[in-house]
């Protein structure tokens, strides 16, 4: 497992290519100029062709900026294009054939959204987790309810392995899920919603180095 892939968990940009106000790619672009360091893909609904011609470009442009790149479920197109890892959710494969696939040397984060997950997840051999939603975040809108900032608290007392935030974080509300634990922050929408993705990235990657999220920023 790569240390600096681990580092760049601490602002990931998972995307929507839903929400973009300006192209999909631009908006990678202009995020990563900002100060994402990994980028997540997730999007649902494409054929596999379109998914594998995607995820190339992306490949390509994290590579531009050093950036970790990962792929949400799909290990056949994380290998084709030699991504640095995969992301796994309740509904796919499980993690010890992810793993088994995928070998060691790329990471397997795993999403969690409550205490028993989260340890799940750290027993069968996850590099990292991401958990919440933390805050109200119209991606989980009436599926789950936020954990809120003081979950993050309970779980470093158990977990070991780098805790991502994900859920309705912005940068006003940043500062509290840094100051409970979590070593990174995941967003969607303040980013790929953002009129300008650069500035919106910047400043959560400033208020980040700042408040010197531990773990992550060396």
């Amino acid at each position: 497992m790569n240390e600096k892939q681990i580092n760049n968990l601490f602002l990931t940009l998972i995307t929507d290519r839903n929400l973009c106000k300006h192209s999909f790619l631009d908006t990678i672009k202009l995020a990563l100029k900002g100060g994402v360091k990994t980028v997540q893909l997730r999007e649902k609904g494409l054929a596999t062709h379109e998914l594998y011609s995607l995820a190339g470009e992306l490949r390509k442009i994290t590579l531009d900026f050093n950036a970790t790149f990962i792929i949400n479920d799909r290990v056949d197109i994380a290998l084709a294009v030699e991504a640095d890892g995969m992301h796994l959710g309740w509904q796919s494969l499980p993690f010890d054939v992810g793993r088994k696939l995928l070998g060691f040397e790329r990471l397997i984060g795993v999403s969690t959204h409550k205490h028993e997950e989260a340890l799940q997840a750290q027993n069968d051999g996850a590099d990292y987790i991401t958990f919440g939603p933390i805050f109200d975040t119209p991606s989980k809108a009436g599926f789950l309810k936020p954990t809120g900032v003081e979950e993050i608290q309970k779980l470093k007392k158990e977990i070991h392995i780098p805790i991502v935030a994900v859920g309705g974080i912005n940068e006003k509300n940043v500062e509290a899920v840094l100051g409970e634990g979590a070593d990174g922050i995941a967003v969607i929408s303040s980013i790929m919603q953002a009129d300008d993705p650069e500035d919106a990235a910047r400043c959560l990657c400033n208020k980040i180095v700042t408040l010197k999220c531990p773990k992550i920023i060396t």
